[in-house]
């Protein structure tokens, strides 16, 4: 019975070519975003659930108010780790980890074995504890885990710069000096396999903390956080019972200090603080209100992606709907001779569901190959590294059980309408016209443009939303700014203002600054608590940034002063002055101008000279936090920023590589643009409006398939009418407006509908953003010109098509 099935479905696809390749087509397009998505969400969902133990990991995570706030952060004090450990019998193990990034600037390293002189440049550093290797049980290559990041001074690199730098051996045992810095030269404890793309560990090369002290006693204190907490839990503890008891170390430990400090109202201040436990696998996608160096993900986006593609894969089947039932007539006669020679309708039902499904088979097919072809474009779109898991054992059985779900699915209604027909009626001709008119058909046209309209909206307002962030004044001039990395490796005290002084003779050069405090992510920084000088024990903290800077820095971002004046060469006293912006002055409540007051950061004391314009150092996500510019005290510096004159870029970079060379001959110049880096912050905000504008696209194609199927049929079934219209003196115009209008409606419909539920999604999305666009109503009258204008494209082709007809031909018969 299958098989004589599955025989007539194969015939209707060869009689019914043009219709059979829309179906096919539709279902494919909607299938191959299905599989792009699906790629992405499973990559996106399968994040640090890799570690043997992932579901006892978690991460600390501490809540607090900052300026009135509620925030979220990550970094602890140094000794955090040790007394989770030793006062909560719960917690198994625990580590610390701090970015390089926090400490040596931008993470920029130069690296080299010390039997070689060319230094190579290596990012992803971090510093470590031996506990993280023991809680994520890294597998190594060599060497023993259990103490291989034990001893001062060591290091694990992974499998990938071991093969690098020490091929064909084990590196264990080996040494490497960092930044040409010889006096603390690290030997390679072990080699790790590198850590897998979906871990939101990114690092290269781990240097033990074991004896490391950003200055002397800092290991001891409470007053400073610039660590990561993890904790590996023991089997069978309770999570959120250990979060509750976690309070009892803010009491222990922070109280004690708060009061010592004679900080106002501690007790007020521990209220509104909270340690969390945030599990391991949450890290990547549950962050966003995290202040962390992560580069992480979104659930929302994630559930986001799923629902278009869900959308994309109903538009499809709603184009298979339609056309079934709108060529009813077609089937009608089928239908009715079967029933009188005894087929009953449960066997019709699955006739019609076999074509279906065999319709399906064929689109998966296309579809699969369409996600190969298009999976490079994808992942360059999404910066992914997706791959089509062939070898997996589910994928086929997968592949198999979707094309028959979906078949089912598109079928399933086109199998009940069809197989209700009455025979007698069919025989008397009734239904020989056809299925003209269905208020099922048009909701589900609807359906299609409104989901059409509502991407094509999305798209708009996250590319204004993108281009406002871009383009915005962020209060600095990020234009023509060169970024030379890679300065650590450089003596602060002789070579690296020599190397400074060297540039500044170059013709093309403006303005040179040495800094590792640059206005863009990934660079340094350095929370601190501010205060009026004398108001420590009165007022509360003021949450803010301390950056150290040179003379010229002011003048190389472009900055605006406010008012006052900025650092002087000229001015011994500067060392001890600061440059606050306005967001500092607003904060501390300083009288205006607030230029001769003193602020302190409770340990150490400045005079404001000067008051900058405030300008984003952050992303446009969240407000201009307070600020002081203080001089700089450079043990090192990794980047040095250079203004130049644009005029003539090639003979400008030729010149700087010829200085580089002077100062540092065994190492190749490394440089990027200041305003790329600026571009870099706001990279997943493009990627999410390329993502959009690629499935808008496909989700109108889709629809326009149907709606160009549909027109065809609706032409077909009013050949008669309009032959009557012709000979009766209707002109090309009046019948393609005929032909239309209905349409037309159909697609100011779904505009009215998509409108406001595309509002509420964007209005949702761009609260994440401090400095925002407003969503005009332009926005949705370019989507539904867009819209409106493809359809009526469709729609015209068959309109213009059937009035330019013979009308002899239509009435021939009558």
């Amino acid at each position: 019975m299958f098989i004589n099935d599955f025989k007539i479905a194969w015939r209707q696809l060869k009689k019914q070519k043009m219709y059979a390749a829309i179906k096919i087509g539709g279902f494919a397009l909607s299938i191959t975003a299905c599989l792009l998505i699906a790629l992405f969400i499973r990559d996106e969902l399968s994040y640090d659930r890799s570690y043997p133990d992932t579901d006892r990991i978690y991460r600390l995570v501490a809540q607090f108010k900052d300026n009135g706030k509620v925030g979220k952060g990550w970094s602890f004090p140094p000794p955090m780790a040790k007394v989770i450990k030793s006062d909560f019998p719960e917690v198994e193990n625990t580590a610390r980890i701090m970015p390089s990034a926090l400490f040596d600037g931008a993470g920029s390293n130069q690296i080299r074995p010390t039997d070689i002189l060319q230094n190579t440049y290596e990012g992803r550093f971090a510093y470590a504890d031996q506990g993280l290797l023991d809680i994520l049980k890294l597998p190594m290559v060599y060497g023993n885990r259990a103490t291989a990041l034990a001893e001062p001074n060591t290091m694990v690199i992974t499998k990938s710069m071991a093969d690098k730098y020490f091929p064909d051996q084990n590196p264990v045992g080996k040494t490497m000096i960092l930044n040409e810095n010889k006096d603390r030269i690290y030997r390679v404890g072990g080699v790790i396999q590198d850590f897998p793309v979906t871990s939101h560990f990114p690092f290269r090369f781990l240097l033990t903390l074991t004896g490391h002290e950003l200055w002397p006693g800092e290991q001891t204190q409470w007053a400073s956080s610039n660590y990561g907490v993890y904790t590996l839990l023991k089997k069978g503890t309770n999570a959120a019972a250990l979060q509750n008891k976690l309070k009892l170390i803010l009491n222990r430990y922070y109280l004690p200090v708060l009061r010592s400090a004679g900080v106002k109202d501690p007790e007020g201040i521990i209220k509104d603080v909270h340690i969390l436990l945030q599990p391991v696998a949450d890290v990547h996608l549950r962050s966003v209100d995290i202040d962390d160096w992560q580069s992480k993900g979104d659930i929302r986006f994630v559930w986001l992606f799923g629902a278009v593609a869900c959308f994309i894969l109903v538009i499809a089947c709603i184009n298979f709907i339609n056309l079934s039932t709108a060529r009813s007539a077609n089937r009608a006669k089928e239908v009715g001779l079967r029933k009188v020679v005894g087929s009953r309708r449960r066997g019709l039902m699955q006739q019609f569901l076999t074509e279906s499904i065999l319709y399906s088979f064929a689109s998966f097919v296309l579809g699969i190959l369409l996600t190969v072809l298009l999976l490079p474009y994808f992942n360059q779109v999404a910066a992914k590294s997706l791959v089509i898991p062939w070898k997996a054992w589910w994928l086929l059985p997968s592949l198999v059980l979707g094309a028959v779900a979906v078949g089912f699915a598109a079928g399933l209604y086109p199998a009940f309408y069809l197989s209700a027909f009455k025979p007698v009626k069919v025989l008397k001709g009734e239904l020989a016209g056809g299925s003209k008119s269905s208020f099922l058909r048009n909701g589900l046209v609807v359906f299609q443009f409104a989901t059409s309209v509502a991407l094509i909206v999305c798209t708009v307002v996250v590319y204004r939303q993108t281009h406002y962030l871009l383009n915005r004044n962020a209060g600095f001039d990020k234009d023509q700014v060169l970024l030379l990395q890679g300065t650590g490796t450089l003596d602060p005290k002789t070579t690296l203002p020599g190397l400074k002084n060297e540039l500044l003779n170059v013709a093309q050069v403006k303005h040179v600054s040495i800094s590792d405090y640059l206005p863009v992510a990934g660079t340094k920084r350095d929370g601190n608590p501010f205060f009026k000088e004398g108001r420590t024990k009165e007022d509360a903290a003021v949450g803010g940034q301390k950056w150290y800077v040179d003379v010229d820095y002011i003048k190389t971002m472009g900055m605006k002063m406010a008012s006052g004046r900025d650092f002087s060469k000229e001015m011994a006293s500067d060392t001890a002055s600061a440059v606050i912006n306005e967001a500092m002055v607003k904060a501390l409540g300083l009288k205006s101008p607030a230029v001769g007051q003193r602020i302190t950061n409770g340990w150490e004391t400045f005079t404001v000279i000067g008051v900058v314009k405030d300008f984003n150092f952050e992303t446009m996500r969240q407000h201009v936090e307070p600020l002081c510019l203080a001089m700089g005290r450079f043990n090192a510096s990794s980047i040095v920023a250079v203004k130049i004159n644009p005029a003539d870029l090639k003979n400008t970079i030729a010149s700087l590589t010829a200085v580089w060379k002077k100062f540092a001959p065994n190492q190749p110049i490394r440089y990027t643009f200041l305003d790329e880096n600026f571009a870099s912050m706001y990279a997943d905000v493009q990627r999410m409006g390329n993502i959009f504008s690629s499935f808008a696209i496909l989700a109108i194609l889709i629809a326009c398939l149907g709606l160009f199927a549909l027109s065809a049929f609706m032409a077909e079934q009013r050949t008669k009418e309009i032959g009557v219209r012709k000979v009766l003196g209707a002109g090309v115009g009046q019948l393609a407006v005929l032909l239309s209008k209905d349409f037309v409606k159909l697609v100011l419909i779904a505009l009215a509908i998509a409108t406001p539920f595309a509002w509420w999604v964007m209005n949702q999305w761009l609260q994440d953003f401090a400095y925002r666009i407003s969503i005009d109503w332009w926005m949705f009258l370019i989507a539904g010109l867009l819209v409106l204008t493809v359809a009526l494209i469709t729609i015209s082709f068959q309109s213009v098509r059937a009035a330019l007809a013979n009308p002899v031909k239509a009435l021939r018969s009558e």
